[in-house]
């Protein structure tokens, strides 16, 4: 009579692969990213039945909607945003939690909100915030959100095309500098309103 062990997953071995074959090859090489990713377990932050391929170089649909981006996104998103020690940060949660986990140790305080909560929040006092996804705008109740000289880090979707942007406020002009292209989940709550014509 054979029995037969499940072998566990080796995570520990998964996120160093995700830091040397994604992160480092793609010139995201901050050590306090890396400290971050190389120790937060994205495993966690899946369905059970995801677990084996949270480290895979793409994003993983979750429940009711969301969904958890690629190593990449985040790993260039936190070398662009350079949180500070007195960072007070809004995070618009794609669904996963794992955005405002990885970058909570790094900041004062971090507030982690629904992209429908975004659309309806009133003003904020934020100096950064992190959108975890791609977005076609900012829509007015999402720049109030940014303090003055504050910054905001996100995916931009433009004519279908998904990139890494960042934009810093200033009085109340809030613009997207588009950065390097790659997949990012889009959050279609900020699709921009469809412009009627014949």
């Amino acid at each position: 009579m054979s029995t037969t062990t499940k072998t566990r997953p080796d995570y520990a071995a998964a996120r160093k692969a995700m830091i040397d074959s994604q992160l480092r090859t793609s010139g995201v090489n901050e050590p306090f990213v890396l400290e971050r990713m190389g120790t937060l377990a994205r495993e966690d932050f899946v369905p059970e039945n995801a677990k084996g391929t949270a480290y895979m170089d793409r994003a993983i649909r979750l429940g009711e909607g969301g969904f958890l981006p690629a190593p990449l996104f985040h790993g260039a998103m936190l070398a662009e945003a350079s949180p500070k020690a007195d960072d007070t940060v809004l995070v618009i949660d794609g669904g996963s939690g794992y955005l405002p986990a990885l970058v909570e140790p790094l900041v004062a305080s971090v507030k982690a909100i629904s992209p429908a909560d975004a659309l309806k929040a009133k003003k904020g006092n934020y100096s950064l915030v992190l959108v975890d996804g791609a977005i076609e705008h900012v829509p007015a109740s999402l720049a109030k959100q940014v303090a003055e000289g504050g910054r905001i880090v996100t995916g931009l979707v433009e004519r279908g095309v998904t990139r890494l942007a960042t934009g810093r406020k200033s009085g109340k002009a809030l613009a997207l500098l588009p950065l390097a292209e790659m997949g990012v989940p889009r959050l279609g709550a900020f699709d921009k309103p469809e412009s009627w014509s014949f």
